[in-house]
């Protein structure tokens, strides 16, 4: 890999044996908090870091930068991919945030998704879903968790519903098998994986609908047919996902609703099976 293509944190981790004991202080602050030199001038990250402004010159030179703001410019780019060590602050070493606060970004989380989630889209995506010849639900990473939950919920009124790739299994033997009459739905939280492009160009090479859900990073798509943006901001290094369930859960529930006396008669078949067969 050459120089031009490390990440702003790869450089850094790969000069730290060799710096002298200023150089390392900052070496060290920057693994912790990479976000900083996006957010301060080098006068101020100095400062954050207990050297000199000479020190940090110095140190972005030895990084193969030419200056101070090009070392930020790539540092914010780095941030954009969600890496969760970008979100920490040496702000955040101070003190635990509160409960409070917690709980007031998870609600302004819920409020600025759903500002943007018309009814209109709701009730288009749950018909989608609802009249899809099979519906394949995709996560990796962090999303995969709410990919299998999705398409867990789902199942309570969905038959043909799987959530893909499962364990040990690979894409090619899934993607082969969509159709125009499908809908696929697209977890694309951060960080997102190299091939999401190439995924979603498989998905729109089928020609089967386009279910996309992100967090508020990512620009609309245009080949997505809805395309769900969550919001999810959070007062400490870890993005706050409540938004995202809130989604899932009202997907589910409009669905439950428009599927009507079918959608009842199959989750009274469900639960009298439970009763049955005594598992719960």
């Amino acid at each position: 890999m050459s120089p031009k293509e490390r990440s702003f944190l790869t450089r850094v981790r790969q000069v730290l044996p060799e710096l002298h004991p200023a150089e390392r202080r900052l070496g060290d602050f920057l693994c912790d908090f990479p976000g900083e030199v996006a957010s301060y001038s080098a006068q101020e990250l100095a400062a954050l870091a207990h050297v000199s402004k000479a020190t940090v010159s110095r140190f972005i030179q030895r990084l193969g930068y030419d200056n101070y703001e090009e070392a930020r410019r790539h540092a914010r780019a780095d941030k954009q991919t969600g890496s969760r060590l970008f979100l920490a602050t040496s702000a955040d070493t101070a003190g635990e945030q509160s409960v409070t606060a917690h709980v007031a970004q998870g609600v302004a989380n819920i409020e600025a998704t759903f500002l943007a989630v018309s009814e209109t889209q709701i009730n288009t995506a749950s018909t989608a879903l609802l009249k899809a010849r099979k519906v394949w639900v995709i996560g990796f990473r962090a999303s995969h968790s709410f990919a299998t939950y999705l398409q867990w919920q789902l199942t309570q009124v969905i038959e043909n519903i799987a959530a893909i790739p499962g364990g040990g299994q690979t894409l090619g033997e899934h993607l082969v098998s969509f159709t125009p009459d499908d809908v696929v739905i697209v977890f694309g939280l951060r960080r997102r994986i190299a091939l999401m492009d190439t995924l979603l160009g498989q998905v729109e090479k089928s020609g089967a609908r386009l279910l996309y859900i992100t967090d508020e990073g990512v620009p609309f798509l245009t080949q997505a047919e809805w395309h769900f943006r969550c919001q999810t901001l959070a007062p400490g290094p870890l993005f706050n996902h409540v938004s995202v369930m809130a989604l899932c859960h009202l997907l589910t529930t409009r669905c439950i609703e428009t599927a009507g006396v079918t959608g009842r008669n199959r989750l009274r078949g469900i639960e009298a099976l439970n009763d049955a067969l005594e598992e719960l």
